[in-house]
């Protein structure tokens, strides 16, 4: 892969080492190109353009599909990851006494929602972190008949660790579990087999490592959990035959797209579909490999600097997110010094958060470690 070439389509390598993906990805050129012909010809056009534009999503939901090996039916188009969760937390038939599972350190959008079934009589089992680690063994303890979700994340977002999503999927099966996860911070440079690995459904905004913009994530749904979950947020384009308004047929679609109740945010996932096809067109073992090389270095470079590897750094358990810890100093301060300087990083659960992407380069690295000195 010609990763200088791949460096071209980021206008915000003019001026930052960025190293947030983690958190609010930069637009790649193709995205705001998209998104500008989208702008342009709407204000030329009007709605005389919509069939085209309804179209060019159908292929984007094609795109998005081939990111996590699906049938393109099985993928919604969802505001956030926050709405993909809340489909699964609200729609869920519970049932007083039934639990569910997530991470202790999980993001709050991973929370939250199953928080909020409380007053429906589900309980929340949170799995304590062992340092930067989760532990398969406190997942298994936590687990008993009336075990309904676990809900985890494919990558945590404060440390960095990877998880083994086809232990967890093990273990739900043998359960009777519904596995779901949140795979906002794997998706774009860590590959995802919906087929391969026996999860029931997952969810991923696009503006991280996807490098889409914000307000446009992707939903998906095993064809045969469809039927697990009450939709919500129905509308008209929910049902068969959505473009016919003038017949009333409650007939939902028997697929994900049921849970697109309306309009969808066309400017948004027409910038999504041109940084998915980038990064489909590098290849997104390719990406991995890059990133892993990037934050080895980084890794390698920071304990050289006197800064302490928090993130679990073994093979099946990294990630293109680095935790780093600096004794005696100010984290929020370094963030402050290094955004000065031109480098971008930030600062999670009291701690440098560092996540490079595959355009990033090992100079860029060094600009960071010259500002941590």
């Amino acid at each position: 892969m010609d990763w200088a070439q791949f460096r071209t389509h980021f206008p915000v390598t003019r001026r930052w080492a960025f190293f947030d993906h983690a958190a609010v990805a930069p637009l790649s050129q193709p995205a705001a190109d998209a998104m500008n012909a989208y702008a342009a010809d709407l204000a030329e056009n009007g709605v005389q353009s919509f069939e085209r534009w309804e179209v060019h999503v159908e292929e984007i939901r094609k795109v998005a599909a081939r990111l996590i090996n699906a049938d393109p039916l099985d993928v919604a188009f969802v505001a956030n990851t926050t709405t993909g969760i809340g489909l699964v937390a609200e729609g869920f038939r519970w049932q007083p006494g039934d639990n569910v599972i997530t991470a202790a350190e999980e993001y709050p959008s991973n929370q939250y929602p199953w928080m909020n079934l409380r007053e429906h009589g589900v309980e929340v089992r949170s799995i304590p972190s062992r340092g930067s680690r989760i532990d398969l063994d406190d997942v298994r303890g936590l687990m008993d008949a009336r075990t309904r979700v676990l809900a985890i994340s494919a990558v945590e977002f404060a440390s960095g660790f990877r998880n083994n999503l086809d232990a967890l999927s093990e273990l739900c099966r043998k359960n009777g579990t519904f596995f779901f996860v949140d795979a906002i911070q794997s998706l774009g440079v860590i590959p995802l087999d919906v087929q391969q690995a026996p999860i029931d459904g997952l969810a991923a905004d696009g503006h991280k490592w996807m490098l889409g913009p914000e307000g446009a994530g992707i939903f998906w749904l095993r064809r045969e959990a469809v039927e697990k979950l009450h939709p919500i947020g129905v509308g008209w384009n929910s049902v068969i035959g959505a473009h016919n308004f003038g017949v009333i047929d409650f007939r939902l679609k028997p697929h994900a797209g049921r849970f697109e109740g309306g309009t969808y945010n066309v400017a948004g996932i027409t910038g999504l579909g041109a940084s998915l096809q980038l990064l489909l067109d590098a290849g997104v073992p390719a990406l991995q490999e890059r990133v892993f090389a990037l934050t080895d270095y980084l890794c390698d470079q920071a304990q050289r600097a006197g800064l302490e590897i928090f993130s679990s750094r073994t093979a099946n358990e990294k990630s293109g997110i680095v935790s780093l810890v600096k004794r005696g100093g100010s984290h929020h301060e370094l963030k402050k010094r290094c955004r000065e300087a031109g480098v971008a990083i930030n600062v999670r659960a009291g701690r440098l958060r560092v996540s490079p992407h595959a355009y990033n380069t090992f100079e860029e690295i060094d600009r960071f470690i010259e500002c941590v000195r």
